[in-house]
């Protein structure tokens, strides 16, 4: 509930009536969506995944419609996940979409918040890699199994890992909301990915512990079924060729440099 006088309460479930105070505002941020590997791909938690970014996106660009003066920008979050299982091969903005069930999340949701753009709205839509967070995801997870000396490669390890660290998110976003250069996706990852291999040797590394015990591909298949080959194994080179082209600044460029902030 709201607990300011500018404030407003929004429920990602249902569709709503505009405030008032939405009005005029320079940038709607948008990133809600339940967690993509809190639990197992079952049916039911394949379509809480799918609803939950499609409709909560869908009717709060209703609302902005509604607006008389909608936002000048609308910042919405979306996933590398959009370019599939892709081996070794670069990929920019311009690379076309994949296949598998996160190819079709990331299009569903970043079709959702297009019609924005009929009110003069900028939308952009940043495909985010793997965060680098000492306060949760994918890194607050595996950061107990390193120190313990229980961490290892996934699969065969070949498969690359396209991540941004914390801060240099946060970054993007900001820009996003007010770079009228920005349109369209967006990729969110650093200018250097790398492979499960390496990204498992730097773990290692900053946590001074050796990194022996390998997980096999069927071993993670058969425990986490399809999930495990879509988040696990599944290789996207990414750059951020847009970023790049607007001479972005990163702060924390190699994989090294990201994992400090575990120490934060």
């Amino acid at each position: 509930m709201p607990t300011a006088a500018d404030e407003v309460r929004w429920d990602p479930e249902s569709s709503f009536t505009p405030d008032p105070r939405l009005e005029k505002l320079d940038a709607v941020v948008h990133l809600a969506g339940a967690g993509i590997a809190d639990r197992r791909w079952t049916a039911s938690r394949r379509e809480v995944l799918l609803r939950s970014r499609v409709d909560g996106t869908r009717f709060l660009v209703e609302a902005l419609q509604q607006l008389e003066h909608p936002p000048a920008a609308f910042v919405q979050a979306s996933a590398i996940g959009w370019y599939g299982d892709r081996g070794d091969e670069i990929l920019t903005e311009q690379s076309p979409r994949g296949q598998g069930f996160l190819s079709g999340l990331a299009y569903a949701w970043e079709r959702a918040g297009e019609p924005i753009e009929q009110t003069g709205t900028r939308r952009v839509a940043l495909r985010m890699g793997m965060v680098l967070s000492a306060s949760g995801g994918a890194l607050a997870r595996m950061k107990p199994l390193f120190r313990l000396g229980l961490g290892g490669r996934l699969g065969n390890g070949r498969q690359w890992v396209s991540w941004i660290a914390m801060p240099d998110l946060i970054d993007i976003i900001i820009r996003s909301c007010s770079d009228e250069t920005l349109r369209g996706p967006v990729n969110a990852v650093s200018p250097n990915p790398v492979t499960n291999r390496e990204f498992t040797a730097a773990m290692a590394r900053h946590c001074h512990r050796p990194a022996v015990l390998p997980a096999p591909a069927w071993a993670l298949t058969m425990g986490l079924g399809g999930m495990a080959g879509e988040l696990l194994l599944s290789s996207q080179r990414c750059l951020p060729a847009i970023l790049t082209a607007s001479e972005h600044r990163f702060t924390h460029k190699t994989i090294e440099n990201g994992l400090f902030i575990l120490s934060s």
